[in-house]
């Protein structure tokens, strides 16, 4: 078979990448690895991930503030097969989607591994040893990525583990150690606390989601430790994890130097993601690679080889599914000359713990290294009528604008459905608004959104209305 562009890949950046090909007119096939589409964000990230963070809340809500809402209930218990089935469930259903979706965009889809034998001919290997060629003009490697691990610390799957056998425990733990502050190991770590396991954070670094605006590292530490009971230990330098059976030991040495222990009945290792290119045969197509096992590409996402474009977690970038959906499709429209861009200062970072936190644009930390004039403005959800009715009132939303001219150049959110509500920043900063601009536009009372209005106002004039 020929086909004018093969993506090897199903996930969320390959995926899409494969429907736009097919929207715009191009044959398209897509080689999946495994026996499901869907890549890491459906299977074993983003979707169950989440499925388990909604059934923890729902457990964490009935446990602690319904009976404020009037709401009594008797023998409450913890059923985490069912929790897990359910997750499951979602998976699957997504998966039936994808799957539809491939159908209905007449794409051809292969299962196995795919391989470059040259820069237009690809193998396909089967789980049972058997192997068929395809040609291609056009290449979008999406093979995403996978958790990283320490050389020095054994993850056995069993009581040292990643994000990915944390999503299938057979009980909850007693006490989690997690080796990182990042967003994967604090999402697992928040499901597992909401049903009643000792949380244990190991952070390298001085803060919790380093990566974002310090100010919702800060917050967000300050509310986990609160309400979760979550116990955090900054500038701790893990040397080691060991499985005694029953549970696992983890050593670390301290700020001062000295050697600590930490004892749980699991630990999750959970320091980031790597780029997975195995078994690709990138040599084979004359592909060059990056720093830190990426690909090289362009500012066109293109690699060295013509026709060979990479997208999503193996070339820079943050490692976002819709960072690599948008990817996808910029590829896409490429091949078919069309002229797509990404602003990549405008791709959100979400935390799905309870409060949400999300950020776009330019951090406050990012600004004073530019030099950058700005002004800031923040408004407290504790100042939220819809907030209060909620008894969701942790959190904030800060806005920084150009100090002249008043456009947004970050919004920084922490609270209750900040994940959605960072979306109205993005189309803000998209089209330039001021900070002004949004703080004249009306906002439905009583909303969530009310407090980035709120947030404008005091960036721009220093005249928020509610505090």
């Amino acid at each position: 078979m020929k086909y004018d562009v093969v993506v090897i890949g199903s996930g969320p950046g390959g995926y899409v990448a494969a429907i736009r090909c097919a929207q715009v007119g191009l044959k398209t096939a897509i080689i999946e690895k495994y026996s499901v589409l869907g890549g890491t964000c459906l299977n074993v990230g983003c979707i169950p991930s989440k499925a388990l963070l909604d059934s923890s809340e729902h457990y964490h809500n009935a446990a602690h503030t319904f009976k404020t809402h009037g709401i009594e209930l008797d023998n409450l218990q913890v059923n985490l097969e069912q929790m897990i089935k359910r997750k499951g469930e979602v998976v699957k259903s997504n998966n039936d989607g994808i799957t539809f979706l491939m159908k209905k965009n007449k794409i051809d889809t292969y299962f196995g591994l795919g391989s470059f034998v040259d820069k237009n001919r690809i193998k396909v290997t089967a789980q049972d040893g058997t192997s068929q060629e395809i040609e291609t003009s056009n290449t979008i490697i999406a093979t995403g990525s996978k958790p990283t691990v320490l050389p020095f610390i054994p993850v056995d799957k069993q009581r040292i583990i990643t994000s990915t056998e944390a999503l299938e425990l057979k009980e909850v733990p007693k006490h989690m150690v997690i080796i990182g502050g990042g967003v994967i190991g604090l999402e697992l770590g928040s499901v597992y606390a909401r049903l009643g396991a000792k949380i244990t954070v190991i952070e390298f670094l001085d803060s919790i989601i380093p990566t974002m605006d310090k100010s919702l590292g800060k917050e967000l530490q300050r509310i986990l430790k609160k309400t979760l009971g979550f116990d955090f230990y900054f500038q701790h330098k893990v040397t080691g994890a060991t499985n005694t059976g029953e549970g696992v030991t983890v050593t670390a040495q301290n700020p001062k130097g000295e050697n600590v222990t930490f004892e749980g009945d699991y630990c999750l290792v959970s320091i980031g993601r790597k780029p997975y290119t195995e078994g690709l045969g990138l040599e084979n197509a004359g592909v060059q690679m990056a720093e830190r096992g990426m690909i090289a590409v362009d500012d066109h996402l293109r690699t060295n080889v013509p026709g060979i474009f990479a997208i999503g977690d193996v070339i820079r970038g943050a490692m976002l599914a819709h960072k690599a959906e948008e990817e996808g499709v910029l590829v896409a429209e490429q091949i078919v000359g069309q002229k797509p861009h990404i602003n990549y200062n405008l791709i959100p970072g979400v935390v799905y713990t309870w409060p949400e936190v999300a950020g776009v644009g330019f951090t406050e930390e990012q600004l004073k290294e530019q030099g950058r004039a700005y002004k800031a403005g923040s408004f407290p959800f504790k100042a939220s009528g819809r907030a209060k009715a909620s008894m969701d009132t942790d959190g904030f939303v800060k806005v920084l604008a150009d100090k002249e001219t008043d456009e947004i150049l970050g919004v920084h959110m922490i609270g209750p459905r900040i994940a959605d509500l960072i979306a109205e920043a993005v189309v803000a900063m998209e089209f330039r608004a001021s900070a002004e601009d949004v703080a004249r536009m009306s906002h439905a009372h009583p909303t969530y959104t009310e407090a980035l209005k709120e947030a404008c106002l005091a960036a721009s004039e220093n005249r928020p209305i509610h505090i």
